[in-house]
């Protein structure tokens, strides 16, 4: 089924993203984490000492772009790979206290670039929009398992 007006959802989130990237790599250059690496440390704020592994699956990355990444954040001093003592194949992925300094403002960088794309938004359309970006999401995720599934997901708001 098309969507009426001309609306084109995939322009739509790549001109987010394309202003997102710029926006939070200007903000995260002044402390040299590139935009290929801000993401694993986010992640990392909330599961110091995940396996690359785990990181991957996480963030829904493949193995390589997350072995980089964090190859990029050790080389940097972001983090430190240890090696698993009960699997020595594994590596175990920690904050340093270098990027753990940085936590608080890393993260106010993002609340900074929400607050940005969500100004003129309701609190209703706000919880709107969480609920479809993520079914959004899941059904891109459903692409690599091909198990789409169908929910219902009920939004009311008030055209502005």
């Amino acid at each position: 089924m098309g969507l009426s007006n001309g609306f084109k959802l995939s322009r739509d989130i790549s001109i987010i993203f394309r202003h997102g990237k710029a926006y939070i790599d200007g903000e995260m250059a002044q402390y040299a984490i590139g935009s290929g690496q801000y993401g694993f440390l986010y992640y990392l704020y909330g599961h110091n000492g995940a396996t690359q592994d785990e990181i991957s699956r996480g963030l829904d990355m493949d193995k390589a772009t997350t072995a980089r990444a964090i190859q990029k954040l050790e080389d940097n001093g972001f983090v430190d790979r240890v090696r698993n003592e009960k699997d020595h194949r594994v590596n175990n992925v920690y904050l340093t206290e270098k990027s753990s300094r940085l936590k608080n403002d890393l993260f106010a960088i993002a609340r900074r670039w929400d607050a940005i794309l969500l100004e003129t938004f309701t609190d209703v359309e706000k919880e709107c929009l969480q609920k479809l970006m993520f079914k959004l999401s899941t059904n891109a995720k459903a692409l690599k398992t091909n198990s789409h599934h169908k929910e219902d997901t009920k939004c009311h708001t008030t055209n502005a």
